[in-house]
């Protein structure tokens, strides 16, 4: 909890009313993440404009929130020098708990707490928590609406990409603290880019319920999801010592969806190099990639279920081709580096987020 106005001398009225709404708006926050408030769910409801969707009453307080945040600070940032605002900062004791962390997995005392003494951590922090809430809330349209769930996943890739590349560096820069991983430039890139990976899946899985779309076509789309995955891993090493850092739980994802994409790619090239009368080939390459991806089976049981059903159905597929190739064409099989390579095609691209401010004028006692 922060109470700003506890901490903060101000000159007028007017900027103690701005302390005291920026607590009570962080408050609910607050109260909502760490399941203490008391506002009951009809309340809540009224509150978000009839919405009775957790992450979206969660977004809404971030939004009346952030605003709030962006102008307090950028009248701080005018005295961030000042002896006494370095005092306030400190007193203020910003503290945030982690999800992505290893420690958070095995510390059986509860979450572990990352106290950071810089207000861009603050602002960092929470618009981390709003990307998170854009990627939930694009999940829950995932049934009913898929335009829908596509764009907001890229507003999430957005959100992550802004605190990546406008937040996190000056906060880098300016403390050797401790961090949680979601404090680094290389896991908000990270989950940029996996944000972006998701929007193209949904964007195929619509072009598969259209049921019009060549499987060439959709074979690129799934690899380009890949692409797009490999690519979220090869910027979360480039943190130097963060990589170590982040639960394998939260790798493992990555690896697995990485994985799956693969293997529906190759299963889509295959089937349109059977349909280009290509069996041979079309045998060797879905052998391939059953081979890969046998390897790469998650510890989850939850993940291993939905991966052995992915196996089973590209595995019948190759079973369906070489039957026909026994009994008809008795095309040769190749395999290793006489097999084709398939280029991804990514074709999302994040929507910028635009970062609101409300002008309001604060005058400190320094």
């Amino acid at each position: 909890m922060i109470v700003f106005e506890d901490v903060i001398a101000v000159r007028d009225s007017v900027s103690l009313e701005h302390l005291k709404e920026l607590s009570s708006k962080r408050r609910v926050i607050e109260d909502s993440i760490n399941q203490t408030s008391f506002i009951t769910e009809a309340i809540a409801r009224e509150m978000s404009g009839g919405s009775t969707s957790r992450c979206e009453q969660e977004r809404l307080r971030l939004e009346n929130y952030l605003p709030l945040l962006e102008n307090f600070i950028s009248h701080a940032d005018i005295v961030s020098n000042n002896s006494q605002m370095i005092r306030w900062t400190s007193q203020l004791k910003i503290q945030w708990s982690s999800v992505l962390s290893s420690s958070s997995f095995f510390n059986l005392t509860g979450p572990k707490f990352f106290q950071i003494d810089n207000l861009r951590f603050e602002l960092g922090m929470a618009l981390f928590l709003y990307g998170a809430v854009l990627r939930e809330r694009a999940l829950e349209f995932l049934p009913s609406d898929l335009k829908q769930s596509a764009f907001i996943y890229r507003e999430a890739a957005g959100v992550f990409h802004y605190l990546a590349h406008e937040v996190l560096p000056s906060l880098h820069s300016a403390i050797s603290a401790e961090r949680p991983p979601e404090a680094t430039s290389s896991v908000t890139s990270a989950i940029s880019l996996i944000c972006l990976a998701e929007a193209q899946a949904v964007y195929i899985r619509k072009a598969e319920e259209t049921g019009n779309t060549g499987f060439g076509v959709l074979a690129k789309l799934h690899l380009g999801v890949a692409e797009l995955l490999s690519e979220a891993v090869g910027a979360l090493n480039s943190g130097i010592g963060e990589y170590k850092a982040i639960s394998s739980r939260f790798l493992e994802f990555i690896s697995s969806c990485k994985a799956l994409h693969e293997l529906r790619g190759h299963t889509y090239f295959s089937k349109g190099l059977k349909h280009d009368d290509q069996i041979g080939i079309a045998i060797g390459v879905l052998r391939d990639a059953l081979s890969n991806v046998k390897r790469k089976m998650p510890g989850d049981d939850s993940w291993k279920t939905f991966f052995r059903k992915e196996i089973e159905h590209s595995a019948d597929t190759l079973q369906k081709f070489e039957h026909e190739n026994e009994f008809v064409w008795h095309e040769k099989i190749p395999s290793g580096d006489e097999l084709p390579l398939l280029q991804g095609n990514e074709i999302v691209k994040i929507e910028p987020y635009r970062p609101k401010k409300w002008e309001r004028e604060l005058a400190f006692k320094t």
